[in-house]
């Protein structure tokens, strides 16, 4: 693997060179839209928008995992990281082009969506900023601005004029009655390899960088880390769940069988009331275990069984599992282990409105002082200690979620970004000595594009 992999300084040029572009957010709406039924000429032209999207997005990161202040870019877990991101960037820009294809089917692929198809019916709808980071800077329209634009109109590990997304590539999906020839199924096979090497080479990227700011505290002897290192983890988990839903829904969209309710990972029926009560069984296993309970706290759950609407389910069963987890463990540790049987009982109440599908989770579980609210945001805020000469579980390096019952303080912080992320939000309210309650707003409109930092 990365190992022996160093960055040279021909590298670096070229990753300073392409993190001076912005990066091009998306929709989920605008993603469904266009993952429908792809023809191997639609997924050539998603191939082509991730060659030059990725690329960017990586360097951004590269160049700000060597730029972090008070020293936190020297400790070795954040050097590792960043030098995966080099390495993942260097593959994508020395990806080979797609050979030569013939003038109608270059005709077919790379005329402007006014040639190619004049129907409005079939143009994809705009995105819409994301109201969850307003505070963020989101890149809207770059299109005059002075960028290298590529001659031959191919575009293939060149850079274009980077204009948003909807009217670049995803502007309408391809006629299925083409034939499209051996090298386009070829190129698309191959970009998907080297696209699932890059993800599972990225697998344990939040926990080592979860690593790095634990070598950073030790070394400084920090209780907590500082606003400014808050802010960057933020944009940089962000980023990495762009980036993993990019590539997860490009592999999902050129290997997985046609599902009627399936685009790539993207769920058009996703059954809220479903996926909360697969959450609620794997948190109260988890519970059980960990504290040895025949019964862990009951979960009721109130929620309209036929509530469906366009997600990513793996992102919404995340975000309940971990809140659910906070939530039991502070009733069994308020109430103690010896009230089985007679644990107060955890609400779940899930409501739809004209915008948001909003998900409440209330506990008794004693709740959180008002001096601490300003905390428990805090990556690596957690009351499970962690002893001075330990590191992170290796278990918990296998992805984000995976942590056991008391993580590392990232469930909540993590949670959040994951409802940001398509234009929802997360809030928290205590009543101290009593217990908390949680607000997920999830955006069910779809078109809020991601929230580019």
């Amino acid at each position: 693997m990365s190992h022996g992999f160093r960055i040279t300084s021909a590298l670096w040029d070229k990753i300073h060179h392409f993190a001076s572009f912005p990066q091009t957010g998306v929709s989920l709406q605008q993603m469904v839209l266009f993952g429908q039924n792809p023809s191997q000429g639609t997924l050539l032209k998603a191939s082509q928008f991730l060659s030059e999207e990725l690329p960017v997005r990586l360097a951004h990161r590269a160049k700000e995992l060597d730029e972090l202040p008070h020293n936190l870019s020297a400790m070795p877990s954040i050097e590792k990281v960043k030098n995966w991101y080099a390495q993942s960037f260097e593959e994508l820009i020395k990806f080979p082009p797609l050979p030569a294809l013939s003038p109608e089917i270059r005709r077919s692929l790379f005329s402007p969506p006014s040639v190619a198809n004049s129907n409005p019916e079939h143009q994809l709808p705009s995105s819409t900023p994301n109201p969850s980071l307003e505070h963020m800077l989101l890149v809207d329209d770059v299109a005059n601005q002075n960028f290298p634009t590529s001659l031959d109109g191919s575009g293939f590990n060149k850079l274009k004029l980077r204009v948003p997304m909807e009217r670049r590539y995803f502007a309408a999906p391809l006629s299925s009655n083409i034939d499209w020839p051996p090298e386009v199924r070829d190129y698309n096979k191959r970009f998907t390899r080297l696209l699932e090497t890059i993800k599972t080479r990225h697998d344990p990227t939040v926990t080592t960088v979860a690593q790095g700011v634990l070598e950073w505290k030790r070394s400084q002897r920090a209780r907590h880390i500082g606003l400014d290192m808050q802010q960057w983890l933020d944009r940089f988990y962000l980023s990495r769940i762009g980036i993993r839903f990019l590539i997860g829904q490009h592999i999902a969209l050129n290997t997985q069988e046609s599902h009627p309710d399936y685009v790539g990972i993207i769920c058009t029926n996703a059954n809220v009331h479903d996926i909360i009560e697969e959450a609620i069984e794997n948190a109260r296993f988890v519970c059980e275990e960990h504290y040895a309970l025949f019964s862990s706290p009951p979960v009721q759950l109130i929620c309209p069984q036929k509530l469906t609407f366009p997600y990513v389910p793996g992102h919404l069963s995340h975000i309940i599992f971990e809140l659910l987890k906070n939530s039991l463990r502070a009733v069994v540790e308020r109430h103690g282990v010896g009230s089985e049987g007679n644990f107060p009982p955890i609400k779940v109440i899930v409501v739809e409105g004209k915008e948001d599908i909003t998900i409440k989770i209330s506990d008794e579980g004693g709740g959180i002082a008002r001096s601490a609210m300003g905390l428990i945001w805090t990556y690596m805020y957690t009351t499970m200690n962690l002893g001075p000469g330990e590191g992170l579980d290796e278990g918990f390096r296998d992805s984000d979620f995976k942590a056991p019952m008391a993580g590392f303080g990232y469930g909540l912080p993590l949670s959040r970004l994951y409802a940001r992320y398509f234009g929802g939000d997360l809030r928290l309210i205590s009543m101290d000595g009593f217990g908390t309650d949680v607000y997920i707003h999830l955006n069910r409109l779809s078109s809020s594009r991601e929230p580019l930092p």
